[in-house]
């Protein structure tokens, strides 16, 4: 074996590396996958493809393999080092979740992974994994008639608190439909840039490089690819600045806030800049959108966006949303608050984030979000409009923090959304959105209008 060989990390060893950075660092799943496969280490395509799947599968289906995994170890699971759970879930993954990888494979590249990062657990990998291997048809589940959320945060992959919410609001049938479409892979859904192409024009430029897609079910600006897109980055279309990769509820954010050409609109949280630069898009490009975060990285990466997409009315102010500068205050036409959130309703794409949130978390957000909103509310002219949204599915997070907002500013009036499909506003008047209802993430979103 040459050395260069041996340099080459591994699928198996490179998904136990991402898991662990994931639980002892706090890190996301997605960008250190695109980290890494956007390099050299692992160049083999079907290699590529398992490195994906065993992050992912592995963080979806951790509840249920602890479980398997807890029931063949003779001590406290939760004890074990955290690169030894890691390497025990990616393999019991592949006992139960793949049909491909033979048994015998998976053992043996496990125990390989052990012995490379922690040998001195090596044998113990052997030992529980081959335990599991033999009494694979023996395992006891919680039994659904004596325990509903147990049996449906084990047999599902949730945690336990979170299914107890979802039983007590949703009942069992639409609890286990949300638990099951959490654990699906996520439709690719990208925006058609407005300001250089037309829907039908991006599709037939991406069939054109091989890529496949349909018009999104209610996003009038998005398209769902239909076959796999690993280069969709490197296609013409992407480069050219026609599309950019966004979720198809993300897609009704700017639409909430309904920019006309010409207005002054302010983004108040706004990150990378997604839903900033479709602000861009309704408005033709006319006008200026002064975009607000507090992280200068993120604001690098919007401009850059803003460039490749064609964006030329947009301004970038670092700093903290919650303190906002004299000169915004009632300057702007349009503001939009995409408040950091939980990202309960984003679990298909983010599945590390059900193992991270605890209830107490939930308030946390809304102590922070009531003070964004407040700040965005002193940022908006007489006659102007406020759009508060976040990618979560609890009342606390979304019409908790709206009820005290509307309590504590009488100036302000709650309206429906306009031109947002009947389908996605609730009876209350909310824009709401859910996996397993629209095949979109889960999104929420209100609107104000500010009294002259």
């Amino acid at each position: 074996m040459t050395e260069e060989r041996k340099k080459q990390k591994t699928p198996r060893g490179a998904a136990v590396e991402i898991l662990n950075r994931i639980d002892q660092q706090g890190a996301h799943a997605e960008p250190l996958l695109d980290s890494l496969l956007s390099g050299t280490e692992i160049r083999n395509p079907r290699d590529r493809g398992l490195l994906t799947e065993l992050v992912y599968g592995t963080l979806r289906m951790r509840g249920r393999l602890d479980w398997i995994i807890a029931r063949h170890y003779r001590g406290d699971f939760s004890t074990l080092e955290i690169p030894v759970r890691n390497i025990l879930r990616t393999g019991v993954y592949q006992l139960f979740f793949t049909d491909r990888i033979p048994a015998f494979a998976a053992v043996n590249e496990a125990v390989a992974v052990a012995k490379k990062g922690c040998p001195a657990a090596a044998g113990l990998v052997n030992a529980i994994l081959r335990n599991v291997l033999r009494k694979k048809e023996q395992i006891a589940w919680p039994e659904m008639a004596k325990d509903p959320g147990k049996a449906i945060a084990v047999l599902h992959s949730h945690p336990r608190w979170l299914v107890d919410r979802w039983l007590d609001r949703y009942g069992i049938d639409e609890t286990i439909a949300v638990c099951r479409v959490n654990n699906t892979i996520p439709p690719l859904a990208v925006r058609v840039n407005g300001l250089k192409t037309s829907r039908e024009k991006a599709v037939a430029a991406l069939a054109a490089e091989g890529i496949t897609a349909k018009t999104a079910r209610f996003s009038q600006d998005g398209i769902i690819l239909t076959t796999p897109a690993a280069g969709l980055r490197e296609t013409a279309a992407f480069r050219d600045g026609l599309i950019r990769v966004q979720d198809e509820a993300s897609q009704f954010v700017a639409r909430l806030c309904a920019p006309q050409p010409g207005e002054r609109v302010l983004d108040l949280c706004a990150g990378a800049g997604g839903k900033t630069l479709h602000l861009a898009a309704l408005m033709k490009n006319r006008g200026n959108i002064t975009a607000v975060d507090l992280h200068p990285d993120k604001l690098r990466l919007l401009a850059a966006e803003a460039g490749r997409l064609g964006v030329t009315i947009m301004e970038t102010h670092p700093g903290n949303a919650t303190g906002t500068p004299e000169a915004f205050r009632g300057a702007f036409d349009r503001v939009l608050l995409d408040a950091p959130c939980s990202g309960l309703g984003t679990l298909r794409r983010n599945p590390e984030i059900r193992w991270r949130i605890a209830p107490a978390d939930l308030e946390k957000c809304a102590q922070i979000q009531r003070r964004l909103l407040r700040s965005a509310a002193l940022c908006v002219r007489p006659g102007g409009r406020l759009a508060y949204t976040t990618c979560a599915v609890t009342p606390e997070e979304n019409e908790n923090v709206v009820a005290d907002f509307l309590a504590g500013h009488p100036a302000f009036t709650r309206i429906s959304p306009e031109g947002i499909p009947p389908e996605l506003i609730d009876a209350d008047g909310f824009f709401r959105t859910f996996p397993h209802r629209h095949g979109t993430d889960g999104f929420f979103g209100a609107v104000f209008i500010r009294a002259i």
